[in-house]
């Protein structure tokens, strides 16, 4: 099951129970600027690829040094996406997410700490506007159809892949997950799929509203093409 609310983060975590959560998957906002420009990419696009324009926002917080320590302070485990960009001491595991970028400006990968192992591992799966992975098991491959892209609705949104193999890599049948930030909602579909119990925060009214709805939209084509192949069999 999964819980969602429209709230400051840090007013939720501030309110939990010490270690009420088994695995934190986050990803906090490192810095202002994607929620002012309005737009996903290059302003003026040099391959074609048509930008992706977004609601502009006034509440784009990074967090400070409280929020970690609310964090590890309700979760017995954490994955913390941008860990690079923030000054916080954090353990030495790393999850590296090679974006498969090639000749994009964009960074061509993204880090998480990760407290569940010390070593690195690494995840590839395209990720570059309408350049988008195949599956997980051949991310580096470009998706032909693009019309099986996912639809961007947030100006830092993840793949629902991503959030995939972070569950099947790092999560138990049984465990709570927690996003403090949910954008996209990327994060809650791929709970949901698992069947693992979820909470998630947004604080922007516009985004939260956004992301419900593709939650709800997806989840609904995932239970109808279920009913079709259940019918088909009967047939």
């Amino acid at each position: 099951m999964t819980h969602t609310y429209n709230i400051d983060c840090m007013k939720a975590l501030r309110n939990m129970n010490d270690k009420s959560i088994d695995l934190a998957v986050v990803d906090p906002p490192y810095f202002t600027g994607p929620n002012q420009r309005g737009f996903y990419g290059k302003a003026k696009s040099t391959t074609g690829i048509q930008r992706v324009n977004y609601p502009k926002t006034d509440d784009w917080d990074v967090p400070d040094e409280e929020y970690f320590e609310e964090l590890f302070r309700v979760s017995k485990h954490q994955i913390i996406w941008g860990c690079n960009y923030f000054n916080y001491l954090f353990g030495t595991g790393r999850i590296i997410w090679d974006k498969c970028n090639g000749s994009s400006s964009f960074s061509d990968c993204e880090i998480a700490y990760c407290s569940l192992h010390d070593s690195v591992r690494l995840f590839r799966y395209m990720w570059n506007g309408m350049m988008q992975g195949k599956s997980i098991a051949e991310g580096h491959i470009a998706q032909g159809n693009k019309r099986l892209n996912e639809k961007r609705i947030h100006p830092t949104q993840k793949p629902i892949n991503l959030y995939r193999w972070i569950l099947r890599t790092y999560a138990q049948p049984g465990m709570t997950i927690l996003d403090t930030h949910l954008g996209s909602q990327s994060s809650r579909i791929a709970a949901w799929e698992a069947g693992l119990e979820f909470i998630g925060f947004e604080k922007n009214e516009i985004y939260f509203e956004l992301g419900n709805k593709r939650f709800e939209e997806y989840t609904a084509q995932i239970r109808l093409e279920g009913v079709n192949h259940e019918l088909s069999k009967r047939s």
